[in-house]
């Protein structure tokens, strides 16, 4: 290649580069992207589909600060400047304004939420008045009259508004420095003075959500199976996770099925919560005070249950999924039917299931029990020996257990996914005698401020870690009583009682890691180096997600769990995670679970010091048997999944009128057309235009 071809190519690339560059600075120059935003998504089930989603390229609309409801005229009706997208404080996120934006779509490009701050000072739930209520135990086939919550709303407050469907995007922007730049672009642009139309350019926001899935469920998992590329493309992924669980007497976990002489009290809370939006769900009532509550009993026994071993195993559960349609209890429910788990039904001896109860007023704990399965004489009897036993346990503390109305049903629980399969004695610990407490079921305010953890000011995070919380002291005092009652439950001595306390350094730091801060010097020394990117400087987001992955907090409980409850053994890095004593052993694998974990670092170095803990935590599947099944329209699971999403975005930008733009289109197509003509005519003038007169090829100088 010759240097002039070499030059010309060399060209080329820096006018390529050059133009990037400019685009890119242009690009930035005309929008202001916006970093964090969390959308609400699309789930599907066996009948229908909720939540929001955008069109292929976004939906692009003049933004509108709403600033009463009242002033929703303007967006519906009067605003000549459609379709708006509505900015809309905390307050207007309401059911009644968000179904007149519903039914005014065609004028609404989409909605952004403002995250306060601070809590509202009312009540807020977009989950439904009764959860879970077509796959609870209540139902024609059991005790019709109590089916579909008709003795009692359990969630009163419930609006609803989260299992809507709407064909627009629906945001929530953080409280910051972007939506204060947001507010100031409507004022400056968009704000109607004295009811005159603003001016143009006016300020505009796209929104990027759009979902692939449509319908339902089975329609969606009929498209994933169509196959046309060597790669398909996914539509939707089924909800699900892994359940957590341990036992204070080894099992055999190789084995599944029923074991012989083998009898089991379970213990279970639920991990999973959810809210309005996909990457909000910090559950601190509804899901977070169980299951640090059910943590803090299971250190609680450690020392008692390995030094006096009580009759029965206890087997502590934490379900995943619960919140839809209860897909961990009901998965564990389905292996124990089918011998795919450690025991079966015929194992299960009772049930002690911790629900809501970190906000007891009067220090009051309500004991449910099912009136239907209590007709049976032997159930009445063991469930009145529970209740006996959660009351003794409770004498020697804070706590008092009280019992409501014989007739009132079970709150929407676990357990009710057991007594589908046959009557089990159990209970259900709450701290509400009938409707729910908790003013903010399953929306993004369930978090460490409703439950009332406070720290004085000016305290480091590592600090507020080991401040002990009126809140952390409060759940101490239930998990003792849990703890104790356990022990009885299972057949242990009462002389060994008085050494069974939970910690509240223990429960203060749970609460800390789930619900303020995950990313903190505790729970780094008690996880693997591998799973370091898991915490975050943020709550832990309680959503379930999709079964291809492992959600935050199974992956917490799992770890803390095992070092809670299991022991440090010395062996090397190597024999510990190919779960092992030494070279030699064959048979631990199958009765105990190997971490090895980073540990702290000493005093004066940065390199942490690892253990192994041996420990019998195991996970089990919590997927829907619907979906083994291949049951897509499934009375009796689960069906819930999760649309995938190419791009969650959004950005601002100035508009010009659309005057302005059809002229600056004419002014381009008139520029194209003139170029061309004057392109035909030179051409054809060349000869003309560009003759020269030459210089004969003999010439000489």
């Amino acid at each position: 290649m010759d240097p002039l071809s070499n030059k010309r190519i060399v060209n080329l690339l820096l006018c390529w580069f050059f133009i990037g560059v400019s685009c890119n600075s242009v690009e930035k120059k005309i929008y202001v992207h916006l970093n964090y935003t969390v959308p609400c998504v699309r789930l599907l089930n066996a009948t229908h589909q909720i939540g929001c989603q955008s069109s292929l390229s976004g939906n692009v609309g003049v933004l509108h600060v709403l600033e009463s409801e009242e002033n929703l005229d303007w967006v519906l009706k009067t605003g000549r400047n459609p379709p708006y997208l509505v900015i809309l404080e905390s307050p207007l996120f309401t059911r009644s304004i968000m179904m007149k934006l519903k039914n005014g779509s065609g004028r609404v490009a989409g909605v952004a939420v403002v995250a306060p701050n601070s809590n509202p000072l009312e009540g807020f739930s977009p989950h439904t008045t009764c959860p879970n209520e077509n796959t609870g135990v209540y139902s024609e086939n059991y005790d019709p009259t109590m089916a579909h919550c008709n003795v009692t709303k359990w969630n009163p407050l419930g609006n609803g508004l989260a299992y809507e469907e709407f064909d627009f995007p629906i945001f929530s922007l953080k409280d910051d420095n972007e939506t204060q730049i947001i507010r100031q672009c409507y004022l400056d642009h968009n704000r109607p003075v004295n009811g005159s139309t603003p001016q143009y350019p006016l300020c505009a926001m796209q929104l990027y959500s759009h979902m692939s899935a449509v319908t339902d469920t089975a329609t969606c998992m009929r498209r994933n199976d169509i196959n046309f590329s060597i790669s398909p493309e996914m539509v939707c992924d089924p909800l699900g996770d892994y359940n957590v669980w341990a036992s204070t007497r080894p099992i055999n976990n190789t084995e599944k099925g029923h074991k012989m002489w083998e009898s089991v009290v379970i213990a279970a809370a639920r991990l999973d919560s959810r809210s309005f939006f996909f990457d909000i769900a910090p559950g601190a009532e509804s899901g977070a005070s169980g299951f640090v509550t059910l943590l803090a009993a299971a250190h609680a026994l450690r020392n008692a249950t390995q030094q006096a071993q009580p009759n029965r195993t206890i087997l502590y559960t934490f379900f995943q999924g619960e919140t839809f349609d209860y897909i961990g209890s009901s998965r564990m429910v389905y292996d124990m039917q089918n011998s795919q788990f450690a025991v079966d039904l015929d194992n299960v001896h009772s049930v002690l299931e911790i629900g809501q109860v970190g906000l007891r007023a009067d220090s009051k704990l309500w004991v449910h029990s099912d009136p239907v399965s209590r007709r049976n004489s032997s159930v009445d009897e063991e469930v009145a020996k529970l209740i006996a036993n959660l009351k003794s346990a409770a004498d020697k503390s804070n706590v008092s257990v009280n019992e409501p109305s014989s007739s009132q049903p079970l709150p929407p629980s676990s357990f009710q996914r057991f007594l589908r399969a046959r009557p089990i004695p159990g209970i259900v610990l709450e701290d509400h005698q009938s409707a729910f407490t908790n003013r903010f079921y399953e929306s993004m305010y369930d978090n460490a401020e409703y439950l009332n953890m406070s720290y004085p000011p000016n305290l480091t995070p590592e600090e507020q870690l080991e401040y002990v919380t009126e809140t952390a002291k409060a759940l101490t005092e239930v998990a003792t009583t849990v703890a104790r009652a356990l022990y009885m439950q299972a057949g242990g001595g009462e002389p060994q009682l008085s050494s069974i306390s939970a910690d509240p350094n223990i429960v203060t730091r749970l609460l800390y890691g789930f619900l303020v801060r995950s990313n903190n010097s505790w729970f780094q020394q008690l996880l693997p180096s591998d799973l370091m990117s898991q915490l975050a400087n943020r709550p832990t987001n309680l959503y379930v997600g999709v079964s291809q992955q492992f959600s935050e907090p199974t992956l917490l409980v799992q770890h803390l769990l095992a070092n809670l409850t299991g022991s440090v053994v010395n062996v090397t890095q190597d024999d510990c995670q190919n779960q092992r004593q030494d070279e030699n052993d064959k048979e631990n694998k199958h009765i105990y679970y190997y971490m090895w974990v980073q540990g702290a670092a000493p005093p004066n170095s940065t390199q942490r010091e690892g253990f192994c803990i041996r420990s019998t935590v195991r996970l089990s599947k919590a997927l829907s048997p619907a979906f083994d099944l291949r049951e897509y329209t499934s009375k009796d699971y689960s069906t819930w999944t999760e649309s995938r999403w190419k791009s969650i975005k959004g950005r601002i930008f100035l508009v010009a009128s659309h005057d302005l733009e059809m002229l600056t289109l004419g002014v381009g197509f008139a520029v194209l057309l003139t170029s061309f003509v004057l392109t035909y005519v030179i051409s054809s003038k060349a000869d003309m235009l560009f003759s020269s007169g030459r210089e004969p090829t003999t010439a000489t100088y």
